[in-house]
């Protein structure tokens, strides 16, 4: 049976560590998490005890399982009354240590755990606040009707993408979206990637969360611009948030979406995205580009690409719009 009650442990000894890793572990099991997560959860209690040795001479770990809209999940927590954190954005960053040595203590809570709250000041110490939600999907009785395309490639010359993609399937949704990091080679690749991979670990989370962890864990990278659309297309919606200049268009509706961008970099200085929700019907087809393709141009140009793939779609735009100067990348969303 899972636990009812909260269980805590003090974390005063190098000792205490494995036993914070074996409770978390044993702890998430019992609440239904699988194996893999489990032992996500075991090395975020490991972090956030070590942190509490290194940074605060010892604290208090907390566990406890929570219940919100219907969904199931474990947060872990852990408290101490050390000196506090100077700039708690700058410590979500990999690599940053308050001690003065490598830590990625708190960006690897980041990345393993669906939320991060951290409150901190020089005269209360600091108080950690990290949730994992259970995914437990109904099944689709049909099959995903859309037909998702993808072409990129990297700006002439150079071997490294300063472009990425998420395409997420799970349930009756699917998450899509396309990232640009700042400028090109291998830093705007790094920063692209590290915006990936947080977005496909946390394709489920509200968009607004999506974007504030994946602003945490580009702390480390020079930034990058993101626009995400997530289409449940059992029930016909779409959602849309998107910081920088990515730009979005719905084609095959009589009047365009009022999608609002949030301009900022991910990483550096985004404001939060306005989240919008909009009708989807299957004659609708989603386009997302970066700025490597030109803006000014008209569906109205390419009408012999209407009844072509997603994937055609997208590969015959980024070979006539991409430009020279930049990396570039088109995703296309359409009906089967």
């Amino acid at each position: 049976m899972a636990p009812r009650e909260p269980q805590s442990l003090e974390v005063l000894h190098r000792a205490e560590v494995g036993a914070a890793r074996r409770l978390a572990a044993d702890y998430a099991s019992s609440l239904g998490f699988e194996p893999r997560i489990c032992e996500r959860m075991a090395l975020v209690a490991s972090e956030l005890a070590t942190n509490l040795i290194k940074h605060a001479q010892g604290g208090q770990l907390i566990l406890t399982p929570i219940n919100e809209d219907g969904r199931q999940g474990l947060q872990i927590e852990a408290l101490d009354h050390g000196p506090g954190i100077a700039n708690i954005d700058a410590a979500m960053a990999d690599g940053f240590s308050t001690a003065g040595s490598l830590d990625y203590g708190l960006g690897s809570v980041n990345r393993m755990m669906d939320e991060l709250t951290i409150r901190s000041s020089c005269r209360e110490g600091t108080h950690v606040i990290s949730r994992k939600w259970r995914r437990d999907y109904p099944r689709s009785l049909k099959p995903c009707p859309l037909d998702i395309g993808i072409a990129t490639r990297p700006k002439p010359g150079f071997d490294l993408n300063g472009d990425d993609f998420v395409i997420k399937h799970w349930a009756e949704s699917v998450l899509v979206g396309v990232i640009d990091g700042l400028g090109h080679g291998e830093p705007a690749h790094a920063a692209a990637q590290t915006a990936r991979q947080y977005v496909e670990a946390h394709f489920d989370l509200p968009l607004e969360k999506i974007f504030a962890g994946t602003g945490h864990a580009c702390r480390s990278t020079r930034g990058c611009v993101m626009a995400l659309a997530r289409i449940d297309w059992g029930g016909e919606w779409l959602e849309f948030a998107s910081v920088g200049n990515i730009e979005a268009r719905v084609i095959g509706r009589a009047a365009p979406y009022n999608f609002n961008v949030r301009r900022g970099i991910i990483g550096l200085n985004a404001p939060e995205p306005r989240v919008t929700r909009h009708s989807w019907a299957d004659t609708n087809l989603l386009l997302l580009h970066s700025d490597g393709l030109a803006t000014h141009w008209s569906w109205d140009d390419f009408p012999e690409l209407t009844d072509h793939s997603a994937n055609q779609i997208a590969r015959h735009l980024l070979g006539k719009l991409a430009k020279d100067v930049d990396d570039a990348t088109a995703l296309v969303v359409k009906h089967l």
